[in-house]
């Protein structure tokens, strides 16, 4: 159990991608701040499920797109815990449409859910691991973000500016031992998925090499090597989408 006495702060915790990750670094031996937005039934069954397994989760409410909520948030988790050692921002919005009929105000909710999401929650957090001098920073972007998709320009732009994010914040960082990566899921059916037609979903397949859908499992499988063992990587784009962005 690799991360045994850490603590890591995962956005987006309650449900999909995020949920799958909280659970993969409690099996590491990790305790998970797990934050949610507006489902605190959804976060307190990540909760019990982490409790069932012998770890522990703190259900921590915060929307990462308003500043004053990343500040309570990473305030209440340094209180109950003492300490974060890892971040995962894995919290986004997704509003999909052709850029001509994409109103402002979804473009805004986009990009600050995920961009500013990453600003807010790094700005709060890095101050601590630098004064630990240690730290494992993992944004969770998406295969949109590296070969774009018609109708996600708002998504397309936040995904991929959070690569940039990332990278930078990474260079930033590393003088205190901090490393900071990205994953690139691809298709993986979770919630903010579940929009999409039969024959989107068949011309989706069409396009991977591996001919099927990731898991959420497999998404947090790679997180859960970036903040174990992954000790000399950094500013890395780790791409998990069964060859889809080739």
């Amino acid at each position: 159990m690799t991360l045994q006495g850490k603590v890591a702060l995962v956005t987006g915790a309650s449900r999909g991608i995020g949920r799958a990750i909280a659970l993969g670094l409690a099996a590491e031996g990790a305790r998970i701040a797990i934050n949610y937005v507006s489902r605190p039934d959804a976060a307190a069954e990540v909760r019990q499920t982490l409790q069932a397994m012998g770890s522990d989760g703190l259900p921590v409410q915060a929307d990462v797109a308003v500043a004053t909520d990343v500040a309570r948030m990473v305030a209440q988790v340094l209180e109950h815990y003492g300490h974060i050692d890892v971040l995962v921002h894995n919290a986004a919005l997704h509003r999909g449409r052709r850029v001509q009929r994409l109103p402002e105000a979804d473009w805004d909710t986009v990009l600050n859910s995920c961009l500013k999401g990453a600003y807010h929650c790094c700005q709060h957090v890095v101050p601590h691991m630098s004064a630990r001098r240690s730290g494992r920073i993992i944004t969770i972007s998406s295969f949109v973000g590296l070969i774009g998709w018609p109708g996600d320009t708002a998504y397309g732009a936040a995904k991929a500016g959070l690569i940039g994010f990332t990278r930078s914040l990474a260079k930033e960082v590393a003088a205190y031992g901090i490393t900071a990566n990205v994953v690139v899921p691809g298709y993986i059916p979770t919630d903010m998925t579940a929009a999409l037609t039969p024959k989107n979903v068949d011309d989706m397949l069409g396009l991977i090499p591996l001919g099927r859908a990731g898991t959420p499992e497999e998404v947090a499988e790679v997180v859960t090597f970036l903040a174990t063992r992954a000790a000399y990587v950094t500013g890395a784009v780790y791409v998990v989408d069964g060859g889809l962005s080739l």
